[in-house]
């Protein structure tokens, strides 16, 4: 059900500051998850300290990913509520902006696991409060762009992370400089996109939809079988992405033996195979959907290609095939995260409750994506190695998507059939 309240034709305008927006935000809790934290935490002066470095980075982003889990659809909820001549998503977009600009700057002087945990859950709090209002701008304002926003917010999650890791690795910033770059970019795209973009007033609700509103469960969306097996599904690829990605550093420096100053070099080379071929996909994925529909399939097929390049590194882990693995990963990804969004635009259950539900399907895919380094921390533990880290990523992936199987594929508002 459309949950658009302000229907527009957004032009090159308001997806300028949504993309900015969007690659700020990533750029905030990527390039700490993928570079900064595992260097920050990482311990090599002893025989063991590579492994207790990996747990310590695990432990460190599964904090800050719960945390975000409580914070995006409470957020959420909240700017479905609010009232006022500033919006009811600018408030929660800039507030979530600010807090993360000033956790990440609590980052820079953070030293050990503790002070470093506190510091990141405030970023991870931060992001997926801006995270939420800014995914409820696709329901509020869009109807057959949706696929193309969703594009934009996929493709800018692969940009945040090249460009975040890449400005560190190549103008070689240290740890805190690196940290206080991210929160002037945060400050400046999201306050700006925040400002700048429209916030429509809610449409007023009838007396009988305010009552069934408050007799109605705050769980219910989960009740909702095609919302629920979206998100259900939409945190297991992830979960699946992250085990292939986001140990990559440490997979180059003691599963490849790579020396510690190529390591770096190489994990960016890696990146970018993987950021090219997650925007490609994700833009053509997307805006063929709005035209198209099909989302489910998509969907399914792109988690497929996501499952089929971790197996293939499991199965050989070679720097030549982690290449390869990064472009499948990455298209696979891609079409998978933009197309699934729109997706979930289109299943929302309740369109007053859209900003809450969106909170849901952004924290599925950030509790992925921040579990995945613990689970993954865990089985490279248990064997001493990576194989099994690729293995279970790659099979998580297939599940995730047989689970959107048992979606009922809606047509998209504007779709033509």
């Amino acid at each position: 059900m459309s949950a658009s309240t302000t229907p527009l034709r957004a032009g090159a305008r308001w997806f300028t500051l949504f993309s900015l927006a969007w690659l700020a935000l990533w750029m905030a809790q990527l390039t700490p998850l993928q570079l900064l934290i595992p260097l920050q935490l990482d311990s090599p002066e002893d025989a063991a300290g590579w492994i207790s470095g990996i747990v310590s980075s695990g432990l460190v982003l599964a904090t800050g990913g719960l945390a975000g889990v409580i914070a995006a659809p409470l957020a959420g909820a909240m700017s479905d509520r609010t009232r006022g001549p500033f919006g009811r998503r600018r408030p929660w977009a800039l507030g979530g902006v600010v807090l993360g600009a000033l956790s990440l700057a609590g980052l820079a002087v953070a030293a050990g696991p503790w002070p470093v945990g506190a510091a990141w859950v405030g970023v991870s709090v931060g992001v997926a409060v801006a995270s939420a209002a800014f995914t409820a701008l696709i329901a509020d304002q869009l109807t057959d762009q949706r696929g193309a926003a969703s594009g934009a917010v996929a493709s800018t999650q692969a940009l945040g992370i090249v460009v975040g890791v890449g400005v560190v690795v190549l103008l070689g910033l240290g740890v805190t400089a690196g940290y206080l770059l991210l929160a002037g970019i945060l400050l400046a795209c999201g306050v700006a996109a925040a400002v700048w973009l429209p916030d429509p007033p809610a449409p007023a609700a009838s007396a009988s939809a305010r009552a069934v509103h408050r007799t109605r469960d705050r769980l219910a969306a989960f009740r909702d079988r095609d919302f629920a097996w979206l998100l259900w599904g939409r945190l297991v690829v992830n979960v699946g992405n992250a085990l292939g990605t986001s140990l990559l550093l440490f997979f180059l420096l003691y599963g490849l033996h790579r020396p510690a100053a190529g390591a770096e070099d190489d994990l960016l080379l890696l990146i970018v195979v993987y950021t090219v071929l997650v925007v490609v996909a994700a833009t053509l994925a997307g805006r063929l959907s709005d035209r198209r529909g099909h989302r489910v399939a998509v969907t399914v097929t792109a988690a497929a290609v996501q499952g089929a390049a971790s197996l293939l590194l499991a199965a050989v882990p070679t720097f030549e095939v982690a290449l390869v693995a990064a472009g499948l990963l990455g298209a696979g990804y891609g079409a998978y995260m933009s197309v699934g969004l729109a997706l979930a635009t289109d299943l929302l259950p309740f369109p007053e409750d859209s900003a809450r539900d969106l909170g849901l399907v952004n924290t599925a895919a950030a509790l992925g994506q921040l579990l995945g380094p613990l689970i993954g921390a865990a089985l490279v533990a248990a064997v001493g190695g990576f194989s099994l880290l690729f293995t279970v990523g790659g099979v998580l992936s297939l599940i995730g998507g047989a689970m959107t199987l048992a979606v009922r594929d809606p047509a998209p508002p504007g779709t033509a059939h």
